[in-house]
C-alpha cells in the first residue's frame, strides 16, 4: 500500500515485521558507533550492570528505522521528519533477542505554509519476542497529500 498523509488515523496502529538482533550485529554496530564496552563483548557486558552483552539503543532504534522503511515508509508519499522526541530505552536488547515494531497515530495536520502536505505524530513501541516494550520513539513525519486541496482533502485548521 502506498502511504499518503489521508491514510492514517488518529488512534490506529499498525503491526511490522521483527529483526532478530546477532552478536555480529551488536559487537559491529558497536565497534563502528557506539564503542561503549558493554556493547563490545560479553565479558565487559558481564562485568556491568547489563550482566551481559546489549544492543547500543541506537542500534536498535536504527534497526526499527529499517523495519519502518521496508514496511511503510518505503512506498509513501514520506518527505522525511523534523525529528525525533523522547526516545526511550526501556530494556536491554541482547544476543537472540527478535523485535517486533508497531507505529500508532498520535496526531496529525495539514500544514499551513505548505498545503500539499501534512504533519503526522507516531509512537513506535518496539517489542521483545516476551512481549516485553523495549524501546519508544515520538516522531513526526511530513508526508505528501494524495490530492492536496482537492475533494476529501483535509480543511486546513
Amino acid at each position: 500500500m502506498k502511504y499518503a498523509f489521508e491514510d492514517f488515523e488518529i488512534g490506529s496502529a499498525v503491526q511490522l515485521s521483527a529483526h532478530t538482533f546477532t552478536r555480529e550485529e551488536i559487537v559491529g554496530f558497536a565497534e563502528r558507533y557506539d564503542p561503549q564496552p558493554f556493547h563490545l563483548s560479553e565479558e565487559a557486558g558481564e562485568a556491568s550492570h547489563f550482566g551481559g552483552l546489549v544492543a547500543s539503543g541506537w542500534n536498535t532504534c536504527s534497526a526499527m528505522m529499517g523495519i519502518l522503511v521496508r514496511d511503510m515508509v518505503g512506498d509513501s508519499t514520506s518527505m522525511g521528519s523534523p525529528g525525533l522526541d523522547n526516545i526511550r530505552w526501556i530494556k536491554p536488547v541482547r544476543v537472540g533477542d527478535t523485535v517486533r515494531l508497531s507505529v500508532r497515530v498520535l496526531d496529525k495536520r495539514v500544514s499551513k505554509s505548505k498545503p500539499d502536505r501534512g504533519i503526522v505524530q507516531t509512537r513506535w513501541e518496539a517489542h521483545n519476542q516476551h512481549g516485553e516494550l523495549v524501546l519508544t520513539v515520538d516522531s513526526a513525519a511530513l508526508f505528501g497529500l494524495r490530492e492536496p486541496g482537492g475533494e476529501g482533502s483535509p480543511r486546513v485548521v
